[in-house]
């Protein structure tokens, strides 16, 4: 499935340098904004929080919940990237891991709401109560 491409886009004929070699830089840009065909808005803070970074990150205007992080034109370093601004602008702690075991939007959403996903600033406080706990006894 990896194999497949995205999108295809045809030419009469490719853009050359004056070397003969392809131009690169003279090639259209792809139309990301067809793969958003079914485009479903954020609803809570949250979602609209990380709707607008992945925007941000991936160049792009708007980003739903049924968007897949990979299919607008995310890779792993774009991931990474990501995963930085929610640390510093929402304060999550979290991999890029989670954008790979979840690239749609919703379910990365809801894998942050639930708990599992990132080390939030409540987990931490439980987490070093417990170690003070056990370091008392």
């Amino acid at each position: 499935d990896y194999m497949i491409p995205a999108h295809l886009l045809f030419l009469d004929q490719l853009p050359l340098t004056p070397n003969g070699k392809l131009d690169r830089k003279a090639l259209p840009d792809v139309e990301t904004g067809l793969l958003q065909a079914g485009y479903v808005a954020p609803v809570s803070e949250l979602e609209q929080q990380v709707a607008a970074i992945w925007a941000e990150v991936l160049t792009l205007n708007r980003v739903g919940l049924n968007d897949h992080f990979f299919e607008l034109g995310g890779h792993s370093l774009l991931a990474v990237n990501a995963v930085s601004r929610m640390a510093l602008e929402l304060g999550l702690t979290l991999t890029p891991q989670l954008i790979f075991q979840h690239p749609v939007l919703g379910d990365f959403v809801a894998q942050l709401d639930t708990g599992d996903g990132p080390i939030n600033e409540q987990k931490l406080n439980k987490l070093e109560a417990l170690l003070d706990e056990m370091e008392e006894v």
